[in-house]
């Protein structure tokens, strides 16, 4: 007990083995030295006969035996010493010292083999016992005052933060599985991520160089290629992604129940490209698709414009875009419905393009406003309204988007189980403005061909998600699965994703996906992923020193699993994130935090045997030209014939006979052809 009796009676015994420590040496040195201490003068016939008879016991028969017994003395003296805690000292001093006394002490008994006189002999005996005995004294009083339970070391609390992960290998014929290693407290065991329902949706964030290509995309890519699924592949940097997606598709051909066709939409290099008409006629329903065609394009050109729909001057331009596009549909079954044609159509003069379009019934809703405008002279509102579409689509006005969009190579239903496809579309980060308008229309064309019942199964993987546009990627990711659709979506951080889409849609596509794979992120990203993962049991201690004691309590709390600073400073190829998982396929452990596992001599390897993507046709400058000038005429023709057309009608006095308003209506009809036919 702690009292002031039971502290004084343990100092007491503390210092009666002391003393009998010390007295044994006393004896042995005496006994031993008798010689030295006779001719000194410091012996007696009392002392002598005392002496003899402590010689004769066992203990002192033997110089080892004697130290021994005096150092056990010695050692249970020290073991109930209490001295004032310092954390300045370190055991390994302490140990050295208490060692060296250990040597000294005993190898003191060396002086009995060097043949030296009784004086010198004592001298350096006592001189050599007394050094390791104090040595060994003052070592023992410091690892009294050692703290021996110090604090963990562990600065950063990596151990703390740890949690075990799924190490088990779940795969089924849609999955992506990527194998890791994770740090479970002081050991590092192998792991995998488990992405079992990619239809779910996976979003894959990390700022540039965190290794989302790397360590991330070439593995969907090598998988689901593997695994029979039909691709579309929007390659940012082109051709980095194309060409592994190529060579895998010519590694794994085999396996297709169909063998799938490999298709490029590529502007900078057109003898590497295929052509594809995106606003393809068959694969347009209603007004309704035009629409949504028209949507994109215009706010692909215009990225501002996402965070202001429904305003008057937005939705006006894409209302007229619309109209271009349907009656260019409607005519001649769509002979001429193409985004260039349209762009061309879009130039011609107000009188005559009105008195065009106003022949289309279904499309009169749409060009009522601007057909107003014009006859009551609003001609400011007019221009408001429609020249923001045309000096948005004057971008795309060049020979060689004219070119690639004026074609049918391909369509755009990926997952046709009849006719399969691989599709890459690569673009420039240099022509990011142009290129990603484009690029957007093909993709929202595509994912509405795609997300059909009875097709084949599918993976759509977005590089660089936030440079193009598609309204609708949250429906995708809702109602897709069902269809056997895998989106990928990478990103390199959420906050690009708010700049580009809006903060509401951005808020439903990071939330909405099942799987999140994260590199490194900083800022609001990582703190929302932080909160995402929540909390573990951590392992918590304290210290207290005073003078008498040294007080250490350890506790458990919750605390964040993977803190946004942990997050914000991993590795390049070191993630955190979390799965979903099946009805049929739980998965308990979720959440991981690991770094996945690249043979990176292998990739090297494949690499270096990868064949460069085929020329797909040899395209000279004067076919690109010639097309140019063909998409022109063929505009040209389409006024002319259809304003031949209205003159006739007009003049041969073919209009029926009606009401006295509708009259009116026919006369403000003919004053518009009529000034666009003189036009």
């Amino acid at each position: 007990m702690n009292t002031g009796e039971d502290a004084q009676g343990l100092r007491k015994i503390m210092d009666f083995t002391r003393l009998m420590s010390l007295t044994l040496l006393c004896l042995h040195v005496y006994i031993y030295g008798f010689a030295a201490f006779r001719d000194w003068g410091l012996s007696t016939d009392i002392t002598d006969r005392l002496m003899l008879n402590f010689s004769a016991m066992e203990l002192f028969h033997q110089s080892l035996l004697t130290k021994l017994v005096a150092l056990l003395f010695l050692a249970i003296s020290l073991i109930g010493v209490k001295g004032k805690k310092s954390e300045s000292l370190k055991l390994k001093p302490i140990l050295i010292k208490m060692g060296a006394g250990l040597v000294i002490y005993f190898l003191s008994g060396s002086c009995f083999y060097f043949g030296l006189t009784p004086r010198m002999f004592v001298c350096l005996y006592v001189f050599f016992l007394g050094t390791g005995y104090l040595s060994m004294l003052q070592s023992g009083t410091l690892l009294s005052r050692l703290i021996l339970d110090s604090l963990q070391k562990d600065i950063f609390n990596n151990l703390s933060e740890t949690f075990p992960q799924e190490e088990r290998l779940l795969e089924n014929e849609y999955s992506i599985n990527l194998p890791a290693r994770y740090r479970l407290k002081d050991k590092v065991r192998d792991s995998w991520i488990n992405i079992i329902n990619p239809f779910r949706g996976l979003l894959v964030s990390g700022t540039p160089g965190a290794g989302k290509s790397y360590f991330v995309i070439r593995h969907i890519i090598d998988q689901h290629i593997k695994k029979g699924f039909s691709i579309f592949l929007y390659d940012f940097k082109f051709d980095d992604l194309s060409k592994i997606v190529y060579n895998k598709l010519l590694a794994y051909r085999a396996g297709y129940a169909v063998q799938p066709s490999f298709y490029l939409i590529n502007f900078d290099d057109l003898s590497r490209t295929h052509r594809c008409n995106p606003l393809d006629p068959h694969s347009m329903e209603d007004i309704t698709d035009a629409t949504e065609a028209s949507r994109t394009i215009m706010l692909g050109l215009n990225r501002d414009w996402i965070k202001k729909q429904g305003d008057f001057f937005v939705e006006s331009p894409i209302n007229f875009l619309t109209a271009i596009i349907w009656y260019l549909k409607k005519y001649q079954n769509g002979k001429h419905c193409t985004l260039p044609h349209a762009i061309e159509l879009m130039q011609v003069h107000y009188d005559q393009l009105f008195a065009i379009l106003e022949q289309q019934e279904e499309i009169r809703v749409l060009i009522n406003p601007f057909i107003l405008a014009y006859q009551n002279d609003a001609s400011a509102q007019l221009e408001g309204q429609i020249a923001s579409a045309k000096i948005g689509l004057a971008r795309l006005a060049s020979p060689q988007l004219y070119y690639v969009l004026n074609g049918n190579d391909f369509t755009l239903d990926v997952n046709n189980p009849d006719e399969p496809k691989v599709v890459c579309m690569g673009n420039n980060p240099q022509k990011l403005q142009v290129y990603g308008a484009v690029l957007s229309l093909y993709i929202s064309r595509m994912i509405k061909l795609v997300n059909r019942k009875g097709m084949l199964k599918s993976s759509l993987i977005f590089d660089e998600f936030p440079t193009i546009y598609f309204n609708n990627m949250d429906s995708l990711i809702a109602t897709a699965r069902s269809n056997k659709v895998a989106t990928t979506l990478a990103v390199q951080d959420f906050s690009q994703l708010k700049k580009d889409y809006g903060a509401d849609q951005s808020n439903v596509i990071t939330g909405i996906v099942g799987n999140i794979i994260s590199g490194q992120v900083t800022g609001d990203t990582a703190k929302k992923l932080s909160e995402n993962f929540g909390k573990i049991m951590q392992d918590r201690q304290s210290m207290s020193i005073n003078s008498n004691d040294t007080s250490i309590s350890k506790s458990t709390q919750l605390d964040f699993a993977i803190p946004a600073a942990k997050i914000a400073s991993l590795s390049s190829g070191e993630f955190v994130g979390f799965v979903a998982d099946n009805p049929e396929e739980k998965i308990k452990l979720k959440m991981f935090h690991c770094e996945i596992q690249n043979d990176q001599d292998g990739i090297a390897l494949e690499e270096a045997a990868y064949v460069d993507i085929p020329v797909v046709a040899k395209v000279s400058e004067q076919d690109v030209e010639e097309n140019y000038k063909k998409i022109k005429s063929e505009v040209s023709g389409i006024v002319f014939r259809e304003l031949g057309k209205i003159t006739a009608k007009v003049e041969g006095g073919k209009e029926v006979k009606q009401s006295r308003n509708a009259r009116t209506k026919t006369n403000n009809k003919s004053k518009i052809v009529k000034k666009g036919i003189s036009t």
